[in-house]
């Protein structure tokens, strides 16, 4: 009862931070998770591999979810997520694939170094120009998703600091970009949780498929779902430019720690 509270906990601190400042909540699940997955005693050879996973799992109910509001506002563009999907799912494999072969220290690393580069973007402001041109270069959409699934798959996240950069340089507007890459979140989550349920190894939990671990994506996930509308609200009454330069030191400390071990 006590590791699903503090399960409980990291869900409502990631449907928040997600809700208010439009991140992705695997930036806070896998960190959170590999230290509450150490507390508890699970196996430290794969520590990594595990919280990754069941952060994917939990992406999936959490994507349904932002999908949903998004596509009732009628904000999502569907050719694009169409045409970027089958990119996403065969990169979100690979990327469970990459993980399957390296070590738990070295996924920490990789994850580390993710949380300093978006930090970077996240404190800098920096964002591409907006394109002028939506319909040319269609031959891109293949590649360019699965180089995002592949990354998005390695460190177990939705893919949003990559999809939403690449669909402003498109041409999109940057609400109708968030809301499609909200879209995309869902086959990359789906693609890299089977991933990581078929290349995993048995943890001996009794709780896991491979890579993922059940209670805590139970646990996280409903309330990273309902606690995500809080979070949007408080967009509105809260200086999210100001907040999001303080998460992005604070990611900087987290990403710093998980380098140095």
């Amino acid at each position: 009862m006590t590791w699903l509270l503090a399960y409980a906990v990291l869900g409502v601190m990631a449907g928040v931070l997600a809700g208010s400042m439009g991140v992705g909540g695997g930036l806070v699940i896998v960190p959170g998770l590999l230290f509450l997955f150490h507390l508890q005693g699970l196996e430290p050879s794969f520590l990594s591999h595990v919280a990754i996973g069941s952060s994917l799992a939990i992406i999936v109910p959490t994507a349904l979810s932002s999908l949903w509001a998004h596509h009732k506002r009628g904000a999502i563009d569907w050719p694009v997520v169409l045409r970027l999907t089958p990119g996403l799912m065969f990169g979100a494999l690979c990327g469970a694939w990459l993980a399957s072969q390296f070590s738990t220290d070295l996924l920490k690393t990789l994850f580390g170094l993710f949380l300093l580069a978006v930090a970077f973007q996240m404190y800098s402001g920096l964002h591409p120009g907006r394109g002028k041109k939506q319909g040319q270069g269609a031959a891109v959409f293949f590649p360019v998703g699965a180089v995002i699934g592949t990354v998005s798959g390695l460190v177990g996240i939705g893919g949003g600091t990559m999809t939403v950069p690449f669909l402003v340089w498109r041409g999109k507007s940057l609400p109708g970009s968030i809301a499609t890459s909200a879209a995309c979140g869902l086959p990359i989550a789906v693609a890299g949780t089977l991933g990581f349920m078929l290349m995993g190894a048995d943890l001996g939990a009794g709780s896991s498929t491979g890579f993922v671990y059940w209670p805590a994506v139970a646990a996280v996930g409903l309330f990273a779902v309902l606690t995500a509308p809080v979070g949007a609200r408080l967009a509105h009454n809260l200086p999210v430019p100001v907040l999001k330069k303080w998460f992005a030191l604070l990611l900087v400390i987290v990403g710093a720690r998980l380098l140095i071990g």
